[in-house]
């Protein structure tokens, strides 16, 4: 979930408690799928996972949503791909406030997404194609509509009425009562629902329909605990974990400290309220207890079940504390979004915050993670400032970015639609927008609408996507050229670039496990460069940032290089001692 505390990135009980879980079931450990690459490294570590959100990626029945045997209709675009996950957003039972995110029943499927069944055939079809089902899981909120929500909002003593957060109003200035204090929903305004039956208000970090579970009730943590094993014993992978590091917050509810402008004013959000610095409700120490005790009930299964996390953190040193530091025994991958959303060419930014999370994190798996569901998409690097004209060389860009993507020592997260190079597609008038926060903070923010249109398959109808009369957000203009089935067979596509490197990760033995050392560390200003080694084998990584060309030469680094892989014109299979990068060029070669 990326509400406006992510619009400012894209700005700018203990471990040693016995573990909850019992035993899981006999056809939960035949449940996971054999590793692509012969090694004794969890599947994870090299896996490229990538995430659909199911509304967008393939309408099955014809009503213009998509859906789970859409999904699976889809798998061998993913196996061609070289795909070894599938995170998919979430697919549960939902009023559909903030499309899925408001769950009202953590063990099912909704309707418009399919049934159980369905869910059943497609993790049986992945594991067919050695592809794995990660679930979205939403730990912080329910949905309103959630039968413990209706229970605890009843009455006063109702015994779920500690599974949320109520408190007592406060007189104002004015006489008139108003919220507890001035916390703030991540969506705008305040974070406290006044309900008129109770006299209580309740707490929500995000929508009002989302209600903040009670993580400090121990009967919450085994609830939910209980629902992550109903999707493990059912053979999923593992979970992506949404707004992780929202789960508990202040216990004495002091007011949130403002944030202020560099003239000392108050800084005021696109919702038009006053910002608070969220540092009583965000990244709590306490959390990391509930997650070790999460780790040691999802180690528990076998397969190598991951917890990645949604963690957008100010620095490396908060990124470590979420994977345990030296003892990492909490997330597997939490995300790095250090990397990814740096939101601008600057090659000595890209070289030192990969340095960071190669050298800082005490030897764990980075996770590089460039967009989702929540941010724009690729494209946005493609402009020098929003509204601006897009970059000439967009493709180039992209493809430069999938190369960083691909061929550092770090696990790989993609969206949809990265292999085709579609684009951020906003809406234009108000009335068109579909995410309540667009609507919220038009025209300031217009929503998440524009990076979560609707896949495009190919040039025809609904760009193979449906067969229905409207599909629900309208398919981009771009899909005439931007598709699947045109840049298949087209070598310089995006498409084609992103196979080929997927498949060197895989079988380039430097690639897939080598180390990872920095080239032309003295900052330069265009050039990133950097070297994977395995003790056999030594590859060289290039990526010129800049719009002019740029010469690298291999001169103490080897003494010549083979091309791998490029997004320009073919080197030609002769050893390079210079090598030439076009304007955002990226070259893959094997040092010899």
């Amino acid at each position: 979930m990326n509400p406006l505390r992510k619009l400012a990135v894209l700005a700018l009980a203990a471990a040693t408690l016995a573990p909850l879980a019992l035993a899981p079931p006999a056809h939960a450990q035949k449940a996971t799928a054999p590793t692509a690459a012969a090694s004794a490294d969890p599947w994870w570590k090299h896996a490229v996972v990538y995430e659909i959100y199911p509304r967008s990626y393939q309408d099955s029945n014809g009503d213009g949503t998509g859906d789970l045997n859409g999904i699976t209709d889809r798998l061998d675009h993913l196996k061609a791909l070289g795909v070894d996950a599938i995170w998919i957003a979430p697919c549960y039972p939902s009023p559909q406030v903030d499309f899925g995110y408001d769950i009202s029943d953590y063990e099912n499927i909704d309707p418009q997404y399919g049934t159980l069944a369905d869910f059943d055939r497609l993790v049986a079809e992945a594991k067919k194609r050695d592809i794995r089902i990660i679930m979205d899981m939403v730990l912080n909120h329910t949905s309103d509509k959630h039968a413990w929500f209706i229970e605890s909002a009843s009455s006063k003593d109702n015994p779920k009425r500690d599974w949320y957060i109520w408190r007592d109003g406060k007189v104002g200035a004015d006489g008139k009562m108003e919220p507890p204090n001035n916390w703030l929903s991540e969506f705008g305004h305040s974070a406290w629902k006044y309900d008129p039956t109770t006299k209580q208000y309740y707490y929500h970090k995000f929508y009002a329909e989302q209600p903040d579970l009670n993580w400090r009730n121990p009967a919450v943590e085994k609830a939910m605990f209980d629902s992550m094993r109903f999707w493990l014993d059912r053979g999923v992978a593992g979970f992506r974990l949404d707004a992780i590091d929202t789960l508990l917050e202040d216990p004495t509810l002091a007011d949130e400290d403002y944030v202020m402008d560099k003239d000392g004013k108050i800084v005021i959000t696109p919702a038009g309220d006053k910002k608070v610095d969220n540092k009583k409700t965000n990244n709590l120490p306490e959390v990391h207890d509930i997650i070790k005790r999460m780790r040691t009930m999802v180690a528990s299964y076998p397969g190598d079940r991951v917890l990645i996390g949604e963690t957008y953190l100010p620095n490396i040193q908060e990124l470590d504390k979420w994977y345990g530091g030296a003892a990492q025994d909490e997330l597997n991958l939490p995300m790095d979004m250090q990397v990814g959303f740096i939101n601008k060419l600057d090659a000595p930014k890209f070289r030192d915050r990969l340095t960071e999370v190669q050298t800082d994190v005490h030897g764990s798996q980075p996770l590089i993670v460039f967009d989702n569901h929540d941010n724009p998409r690729l494209d946005r690097y493609c402009t020098e400032k929003a509204g601006a004209a897009p970059n000439a060389n967009c493709d180039d860009i992209q493809k430069m970015l999938a190369t960083i993507l691909f061929t550092t020592k770090a696990t790989a997260l993609m969206y949809y639609g990265d292999e085709i190079g579609m684009s951020t597609t906003p809406p234009t008038r108000k009335e068109d927008v579909k995410d309540p926060v667009g609507i919220t903070a038009w025209p300031k923010f217009k929503g998440r609408d524009g990076e979560r249109t609707p896949m495009q398959w190919d040039d025809g109808k609904d760009a193979g996507f449906s067969t229905a009369a409207t599909t629900w957000l309208p398919i981009p203009p771009s899909f005439v050229t931007v598709n699947v089935k045109t840049e298949k067979p087209d070598q310089s596509s995006v498409l084609d670039y992103y196979r080929k490197l997927i498949m060197l990760r895989r079988k380039n033995s430097a690639l897939h496990s080598g180390t990872m050392e920095m080239l032309s560390t003295s900052a330069d200003a265009n050039v990133l460069a950097y070297t994977r080694t395995d003790g056999k084998t030594k590859v060289l990584v290039l990526c010129n940032f800049s719009a002019t060309p740029q010469v690298f030469s291999i001169t103490g680094h080897g003494a010549a290089a083979k091309t791998l892989a490029a997004t320009f014109p073919s080197l030609g299979s002769q050893p390079l001692k210079d090598i030439n990068l076009p304007a955002y060029g990226a070259f893959v070669g094997e040092i010899k």
